[in-house]
């Protein structure tokens, strides 16, 4: 059996060195030996620190790349942990079944909900199968069922974004993926149940937004949210993709900024290395936060709470000059 390589970022191998040090004195530490165990206890140290002093001065490019990581959690990884009895439904009712964005039903500390987002592979062939998280229009109606369905027996929504965009494809513009998305954004201000997104990797564009109108948008830390990739930003404005660094810091696409500007409500944190050096956990601090969102959004009345998800949206891009 071959194990998976995975290709890291520039800005991840000092760690991988320190804890490739690291398993190499543990292989060795039975031996009691005081010097190897002094040794393994200020390589712990050092570790801790260089992890900390990296991820607190992480660029957005670079959140960019480690949000790209194969390993990061998946929507099907966080539900798993997050809901219980909950199972996956399939199909738009027009022939198609997206496996970009999947939908399905489970509970929440014992409260049923619907969820939806989208889906990446883990690797190459995964991948290939899921089109790399990029949601057809068949996906986009795939979920607008399952949200129609939470409106009409009052389930509570639970959206997760990470996609780079929408599949930009020739059949997929055929099948009319810009009319599928325009109808979810417009569906999704109607329902009167409480619907919470959360952005837990790549938020890219129009693919984001046609699951992303919510009562509150939550998203983790390391995360990003943007009109469109650095990369293609750069092409576009400079007709240079090396500018991406440039596009992505003008681009305001990490979460500290967009809580700033009041496109998000608020910052999940995550664990130090990022939501893949430990799902479990951040698996847990979303949920007791979905709970917590959750608990105050079902306090509100159903016009109220259409009205409120109508004026948040109004005030974004809003600006006064001087």
């Amino acid at each position: 059996m071959t194990s998976k390589k995975i290709l890291l970022p520039n800005f991840l191998k000092p760690i991988v060195e320190l804890e490739y040090e690291l398993e190499k004195l543990n292989s060795v530490s039975n031996s009691s030996l005081f010097e190897i165990k002094d040794q393994l206890n200020l390589i712990k140290l050092i570790l801790l620190q260089v992890k900390k002093d990296i991820f607190n001065s992480l660029t957005p490019l670079q959140r960019l790349n480690l949000v790209r990581q194969s390993d990061r959690p998946t929507t099907l990884d966080y539900i798993s942990l997050m809901l219980d009895n909950c199972f996956e439904l399939h199909g738009d009712r027009g022939g198609t079944d997206d496996p970009a964005l999947v939908v399905g039903i489970g509970k929440l500390c014992s409260q049923t909900v619907v969820f939806l987002g989208h889906q990446r592979g883990k690797d190459t062939k995964d991948n290939v199968i899921r089109n790399f998280g990029m949601a057809s229009p068949g996906g986009y109606r795939k979920a607008l069922r399952i949200m129609q369905h939470a409106n009409k027996f009052q389930f509570p929504i639970l959206t997760f974004i990470d996609t780079p965009g929408a599949w930009a494809g020739i059949e997929a513009e055929r099948l009319g993926q810009g009319e599928a998305i325009a109808v979810n954004l417009k569906q999704m201000f109607s329902l009167s149940v409480p619907i919470i997104c959360t952005i837990t990797g790549e938020g890219g564009s129009g693919g984001a937004l046609g699951i992303g109108v919510a009562d509150k948008i939550l998203m983790f830390q390391y995360a990003v949210y943007t009109v469109a990739t650095p990369e293609a930003c750069a092409a576009i404005l400079w007709k240079d993709s090396k500018k991406s660094l440039v596009a992505a810091e003008s681009l305001k696409i990490t979460s500290s900024d967009l809580k700033k500007l009041g496109i998000i409500d608020d910052v999940i944190e995550e664990p130090i290395g990022g939501s893949q050096a430990d799902p479990l956990l951040a698996s847990i601090t979303l949920k007791n936060k979905l709970v917590d969102e959750l608990g105050s959004l079902q306090k509100l009345g159903k016009q109220e709470l259409k009205l409120l998800r109508y004026k948040k949206f109004r005030k974004i891009g809003a600006f006064y000059e001087n």
